[in-house]
């Protein structure tokens, strides 16, 4: 029989995320830092609304585009929060996730052939999304010693004559590390010398503890017309599961992304989208408390990290911390699975995020304090042990 598969599909490699988690689903007593999903309920009146549309009958297909109303508050959203503005009928998208419109601005920009430079260690989909969409991927190998952040210099050495595409993954995951304005604007300039584009990943955007306000590439001179910006609601407002996320951009890259959305997905969810209505328009205090806690829960895995003698650079954005565990000798995963096997406790191998994340481990703290507690009395006396 002829083979079925695509060589492209077949050489993906599958989610190391996903690999642990489905583990740990077949084990007791387990505390999992290794899910980046936020523990908090969806903000209540984001429920009543999604409720009340069901009662409603509130069921049918939007615009493929999005609810207008939805794009509306957006974009006011935007220019509250991070001093953008966009038009909301032609520059910018709803999706189903943020994760549909990394896919799609890579199939509406790419042609075969075409390099896209991205960052490592990073979220796991920009790599495979490339290829599926035949680009071909150029990492750029980020250092602890540069705090995870793209320098200038990184950034030049990897051009070539076939960039098209840089991805800006701040703030990162796994990292959890920030770009704040002045290295934005080092990074401008060479896109805008060297004229290739941005997909900026800000899904983060409202996980940020500098003191500042996180800042959008897109924001700075000549770069909002040279910017795909994605976001969405997951992580803001924990809503995982409610699978909503956006893209805004030049006009003529948005209508092409959402020709691509229009046959593959049609829209996204109905009651989804009014209910992310209420998100923007109601729930910026219940998304402050939310970015305190975990920016408490940060400052304890410091702390913790601290008095076990566990080397880790301070992250200010995002929920992970990157704690460093080369000295151990063994590789992520080798300690990741021990860590599992002898104390119970999930984290996910720096490896899944890129070959330059290998000698770390991702921890997430989107979860409560105690697990955090138990979770690190834990790792504490794993650690010891290997020391002895």
């Amino acid at each position: 029989m002829r083979n079925p598969i695509a060589e492209k599909a077949r050489v993906i490699r599958p989610s190391g995320i996903r690999k642990f988690f489905d583990i740990v689903s077949e084990m007791d007593d387990v505390v999992s830092l290794g899910v980046g999903e936020p523990d908090f309920d969806t903000p209540w009146a984001v429920r009543d609304e999604g409720i009340y549309t069901l009662e409603r009958g509130k069921t049918f297909y939007t615009s493929n585009a999005g609810l207008k109303e939805l794009r509306e508050e957006i974009c006011k959203y935007l220019k509250r929060r991070f001093e953008l503005e966009y038009d909301p009928i032609h520059e910018t998208l709803v999706t189903v996730g943020g994760s549909e419109a990394i896919d799609l601005a890579f199939r509406a920009m790419l042609n075969p052939g075409d390099e896209v430079l991205i960052p490592e260690p990073c979220y796991v989909s920009y790599v495979p999304c490339a290829e599926l969409a035949d680009g071909v991927p150029v990492i750029i190998n980020l250092k602890e010693e540069n705090q995870f952040r793209l320098t200038k210099q990184e950034l030049l050495d990897a051009i070539t004559d076939k960039t098209k595409i840089l991805v800006l993954p701040f703030p990162n995951n796994p990292t959890g590390a920030v770009m704040e304005r002045k290295d934005l604007e080092e990074i401008a300039q060479v896109v805008r010398e060297k004229d290739i584009f941005v997909v900026s990943d800000e899904i983060y955007a409202e996980l940020t503890f500098t003191g500042e306000n996180h800042v959008s590439i897109a924001s700075l001179p000549g770069m909002k017309e040279r910017t795909i910006l994605i976001s969405g609601f997951s992580k803001s407002h924990a809503m995982t599961g409610w699978r909503l996320g956006y893209c805004c951009g030049p006009a003529e890259i948005i209508h092409e992304m959402t020709k691509i959305h229009q046959f593959a997905i049609m829209c996204a969810p109905t009651n989804s989208q009014y209910a992310a209505v209420t998100a923007l328009r109601d729930c910026d205090g219940e998304v402050a408390k939310m970015r305190e806690a975990y920016n408490q829960r940060r400052r304890y895995l410091m702390h913790a990290f601290k008095e076990m003698g566990l080397p880790c650079f301070e992250p200010f954005g995002a929920f992970y911390v990157f704690p460093c565990i080369k000295e151990f000798g063994m590789t992520s995963e080798e300690f990741a699975s021990r860590l599992l096997e002898e104390e119970r406790v999930a984290v996910v191998p720096g490896d899944a995020f890129g070959a330059c994340g290998e000698g770390y481990v991702r921890i997430s703290y989107a979860y409560s304090l105690e697990a955090l507690k138990r979770a690190l009395d834990r790792l504490g006396d794993f650690v010891g042990r290997l020391r002895r």
